[in-house]
């Protein structure tokens, strides 16, 4: 007999001693993140809207995948919509994730009354995640799809969803070996929706998250061969925290080693850097270790540090992948 739909539940995450919430900054509507989204919404858009509605309403009771970023959170309202109780956003905690996304999360769930659940998971026992091989990204997808599995089993949930888009498809994410290897559905690339169209369904829902910069794992940030460690991880997510307290809207700080190589918006670069600005930007980020502090003159791009993977002066033991 199935057990009846879970009530909305949060699960208080760890908490984080000394650290205040990251800052909310206001986008600039020329942001070049939110290129293509539009004053209005398309017919078109709507009726891919029902086709996803259509799609969850078939998917049984379904766990969604759920970091409070703006495709995992129009997905966990579409299911909420859709399935009523018989959908549960799960987020997972670990180091490797903001703690600004999961105030996001529980945000978005308790305002649009999503079943939610935090779950701990363990990627940074696994050597071969913490490695840092181009692969990494298979290695932590896995342990938070096995998590939720073991959660499917006990609630005795039916299926498992995770927010990849359209436009994903054109990117290095291991991780979506990871979800074809756990049969997880992909409902947003199912209807075919992109990022541009889940910005505009997002606004139309209400959604707090939908002019939010794309965002990603805190190891994103640390270059491939480089060991993911707490340390360094703290050290990125206290660094962007202070960035986005200085009023930069797209940030990532990228950690090689000494040196903070510092990505912001291509338009804020555009528009120039006072001397003020770039002595704020060395003050905030010196203190947490690092000895050098440099402003990447590319500006913020999606999954930059892949690069080396394009580059002959990359060491072949790195890229070559491990069996796990």
């Amino acid at each position: 007999m199935r057990r009846p739909s879970p009530q909305i539940t949060i699960a208080e995450p760890k908490p984080l001693a000394g650290r205040p919430p990251a800052p909310r900054v206001d986008p600039d509507p020329g942001a070049s993140y939110l290129a293509g989204v539009e004053d209005g919404i398309s017919t078109s858009l709507l009726d891919q809207q029902e086709a996803l509605l259509s799609y969850l309403s078939g998917a049984g009771r379904l766990l969604v995948a759920f970091s409070g970023g703006v495709d995992s959170s129009y997905l966990a309202w579409a299911a909420r919509r859709a399935l009523g109780r018989d959908a549960l956003a799960v987020t997972a905690v670990s180091p490797s994730y903001p703690k600004a996304h999961r105030e996001m999360a529980e945000q978005i769930a308790r305002e649009f009354d999503i079943a939610h659940q935090f779950v701990e998971t363990h990627e940074m026992d696994q050597v071969s995640y913490r490695r840092n091989a181009p692969d990494r990204c298979y290695h932590c997808k896995t342990e938070l799809f096995v998590r939720m599995e073991q959660l499917l089993g006990e609630l005795e949930f039916d299926a498992l969803a995770y927010g990849i888009n359209l436009d994903d498809r054109s990117d290095h994410r291991p991780g979506h070996r990871a979800a074809a290897e756990h049969r997880v559905l992909s409902p947003l690339m199912e209807v075919g929706l992109d990022k541009a169209g889940i910005r505009l369904l997002s606004r139309e829902a209400g959604l707090p998250c939908w002019d939010l910069p794309a965002s990603a794992c805190l190891a994103s940030r640390l270059p491939y061969g480089t060991e993911v460690t707490s340390q360094r991880l703290k050290q990125v997510e206290e660094g962007e925290d202070r960035l986005r307290g200085l009023g930069f809207r797209q940030v990532r700080l990228r950690h090689h080693g000494e040196v903070a190589r510092v990505e912001i918006d291509p338009e804020e670069i555009r528009e120039g850097l006072s001397a003020e600005k770039m002595e704020a930007i060395s003050a905030a980020i010196k203190p947490l270790g690092f000895r050098w502090v440099c402003i990447d003159v590319d500006g913020y791009r999606t999954g930059s540090l892949n690069d080396a993977l394009l580059s002959p002066m990359t060491p072949a033991s790195l890229l070559t992948i491990e069996p796990s």
